[in-house]
């Protein structure tokens, strides 16, 4: 997040560089950078003549290159975007003699999501001498809650920590999604608003009683009565809460308590570092250290690992979702 700040920053002073190759998994901030040169590099007059978007999957390395060597018109520089150039991931090593001696007018911008270039070749080499190379890489998804908290900060916003925590568990790290659902809740609440669980039910539909969160906080509280409730839920909703996910979670959770279980320093500052979660959600764990034994914990974990081949279809093609469920947590809770 910082270094592709930092890029825009430089873009804002007037240090532009003749090429920007923006790679890798996360292809949010490939997009947020290749948008900002687009819409500020040249005005609205000099774009007509001066700036052209291209396309991996029907453009040459040669198209590129004879694109970039052209000259601008009326204007002191030309922008040339190359979207989804991973297509051209077979042939990209031929962009080096361009690379080697760029255009100066040129401001040449190269997305290439998804993937990276092989840091031993001539390219990526040349690229780092010669252009702005930005990897873009997956957050994990417990650093995803964090991310959210930062973006809104810097927009005036703030966040619970649940509501942060639903978006995570209903949308996972894709950034690019969580934006999207967040510039709604933009639209509709002033700011300084601080968005609830209450606000992204109403408005982006995820549910603040009815989600893997509270599921995973009703199992840690042996509170069967609400857990059962939510899994009924789930079995009645089943495109919207997938039992893969529901298992994947419980698996997390448990395995984090066999963790906490084996710290000396249960203090909530310890744990909270320990684990990696939120300080806010530190409590739940212990409380579902306290009602789980470590021999119990293991016992679940072995059980997790059984119903997650389960619910991918294996050896339970005929049994519902909601059964299975149910299944796991009598095995939980007994």
């Amino acid at each position: 997040m910082e270094e592709a700040k930092q890029i825009v920053t430089d873009i804002q002073k007037g240090n532009v560089s003749p090429i920007y190759f923006l790679m890798g998994e996360e292809a949010y901030y490939i997009d947020k950078i290749s948008d900002f040169i687009e819409e500020s590099i040249l005005d609205e007059a000099e774009k007509g003549f001066n700036q052209m978007v291209l396309y991996g999957r029907d453009v040459s390395i040669d198209d590129i290159v004879s694109n970039a060597k052209r000259y601008p018109m009326m204007a002191e520089r030309q922008v040339v975007i190359v979207k989804e150039a991973q297509d051209l991931s077979r042939t990209i090593e031929k962009l080096v003699d361009y690379v080697n001696n760029p255009q100066p007018t040129t401001v040449l911008v190269l997305n290439y999501k998804y993937k990276k270039l092989d840091k031993r070749k001539g390219l990526y080499k040349a690229l780092k001498k010669n252009s702005v190379v930005f990897e873009s890489k997956k957050l994990y998804e417990n650093q995803v809650a964090d991310w959210i908290r930062r973006v809104l900060s810097g927009q005036n916003y703030s966040i619970s920590p649940k509501a942060a925590q639903m978006l995570v568990e209903f949308l996972g790290n894709d950034l690019g999604k969580i934006d999207n659902e967040l510039s709604k809740l933009k639209i509709i609440l002033p700011k300084g608003t601080q968005i609830t669980p209450e606000h992204i039910e109403e408005n982006i539909g995820i549910s603040k009683d009815f989600n893997n969160f509270e599921l995973r906080k009703a199992v840690g509280e042996r509170d069967t009565l609400k857990a059962f409730r939510i899994v009924k839920y789930f079995a009645d909703n089943p495109k919207d809460n997938p039992m893969v996910v529901t298992v994947s979670l419980l698996f997390n959770f448990f395995s984090q308590l066999l963790h906490v279980h084996g710290l000396n320093d249960k203090s909530p500052r310890s744990v909270a570092s320990a684990i990696k979660v939120n300080p806010y959600f530190v409590n739940e764990y212990l409380t579902a250290a306290r009602n789980y034994p470590m021999k119990k914990v293991s016992a679940i974990v072995t059980s997790l690992r059984s119903f997650d081949v389960k619910s991918k279809g294996v050896g339970a093609n005929a049994v519902p979702q909601g059964d299975l469920l149910k299944e796991l947590l009598v095995q939980i809770f007994n």
